[in-house]
């Protein structure tokens, strides 16, 4: 069996959705006898000055660490040149650390990756994968990131698709971001559809009630309408700050976020609108706490701004599932969450700014726990028949099988 080695800024001990989601696969093929290594930073997503140990292994995976600049993700200047250091270091790792045959599988952080990843596979012969869980430069146009929506996103673009279509592999994370690669004029042989997943064998459906963490929060009373994750620019969320707003007349409805991203724009919008009693912020919880977390709201929210369908799924979507929890999504009518949710039956579908719909569901779900217990059961079920985390690594073992 080939060599497998892994590029991703960040890893573990890192917490961050890509990280994880990094070392499961990595783990999982490790366990099962695969060469499996990786090459990151020596960063934490949250903690740009951390330093991590230059080389170790963890769970039989190999872990090579490269020097980069360290300015963090408060600034655009100093993050694209964190960016730039990084693809020159995985350059130079790849020469010592890949041999002609191995397998490279180049994430998406930091973005452009695979731009690197191939220049580093065609000098040493390697076979190139990219893991996509979002298209770049598409995202940061439609964004409004400066520069990108004009000949300089048009030039990024080209060098993508062309490390896209040289390609052994292309691993997609839904079908519209496949269509979308499709459509750049790579071969259908050579993208699959590969869903992210959750710990769906820790995190399961757990009655309100017997929820520790809903008694430690002082939340036993209250409807809980819950968000969990990363809350990025993709991310929407004045829909429901709106619909808090609409709702000061019903108290027992709290809005629970837990998480971090554009939290500080969060707390401010609620402050300026004076709905602090209606909203709860707590940090990111320990993947070992998720079980609780997860099943602590009655309904859970996401969003993402149509601007960047198939470009992005919010891959929060399998935990909320797993939780057996329903969910309101925050999201374009015909986009792809919309269609699954209709296809399963496991939320409903808001669109944005539509402030008083949100409101409405909200006020309606409250008082109709059955609806809940049956959209959240759909919701599990929708997950074990397609989106488990065993249905994902048997898709990869298939894709390296097939590259040898």
């Amino acid at each position: 069996m080939k060599r497998i080695i892994f590029v991703n800024r960040y890893f573990a001990p890192d917490h961050s959705a890509t990280s994880q989601l990094l070392g499961d696969l990595a783990f999982h093929l490790a366990e099962r006898g695969r060469d499996v290594s990786i090459i990151t930073s020596r960063q934490r997503y949250d903690q740009p000055h951390a330093a991590l140990p230059a080389a170790e292994t963890i769970a039989g995976v190999r872990v090579h660490r490269v020097a980069a600049t360290r300015f963090g993700r408060s600034r655009l200047f100093g993050r694209s040149l964190d960016y730039l250091s990084f693809w020159a270091a995985v350059g130079r790792a790849a020469r010592t650390v890949a041999q002609p045959g191995d397998i490279l599988v180049a994430k998406t952080d930091p973005p452009m990756l695979c731009v690197a990843a191939r220049r580093a596979a065609r000098r040493q012969g390697l076979i190139l994968v990219n893991w996509l869980q979002d298209l770049y430069p598409e995202v940061g146009a439609r964004l409004g990131v400066p520069l990108l929506g004009g000949p300089l996103g048009d030039r990024l673009m080209r060098l993508r698709d062309t490390a896209l279509r040289e390609a052994a592999a292309n691993i997609a994370v839904s079908n519209r971001m496949a269509w979308r690669i499709r459509a750049r004029g790579v071969a259908a042989d050579r993208i699959h559809v590969i869903p992210n997943w959750c710990d769906d064998e820790t995190i399961r459906p757990l009655p309100s009630h017997d929820n520790p963490l809903r008694r430690e929060w002082g939340l036993e009373d209250r409807f809980v309408v819950g968000y969990s994750g990363n809350l990025g620019r993709a991310h929407e969320f004045e829909t429901v700050v709106a619909a808090a707003e609409l709702l000061r007349h019903a108290p027992r409805i709290v809005f629970l976020f837990i998480g971090d991203g554009r939290i500080d724009e969060l707390r401010q919008r609620v402050g300026e609108r004076g709905l602090e009693a209606q909203f709860r912020f707590a940090p990111y919880q320990d993947r070992d706490t998720l079980r609780h977390s997860l099943t602590l709201p009655d309904v859970h929210w996401l969003s993402l701004v149509p601007e960047v369908e198939g470009l992005i799924f919010p891959s929060k979507l399998y935990g909320i599932a797993a939780a057996g929890r329903p969910f309101i999504a925050v999201a374009a009518p015909d986009g792809e969450i919309a269609e699954l949710t209709r296809q399963y039956g496991c939320g409903i579908v808001v669109e944005p700014d539509d402030a008083s719909g949100f409101a409405a569901v909200l006020t309606r779900l409250s008082h109709d726990p059955a609806a809940l217990v049956e959209m959240g059961d759909r919701a599990r079920r929708m997950l074990d028949a397609d989106f488990t985390r065993d249905h994902a690594f048997r898709r990869w073992g298939a894709v390296f099988d097939s590259l040898g």
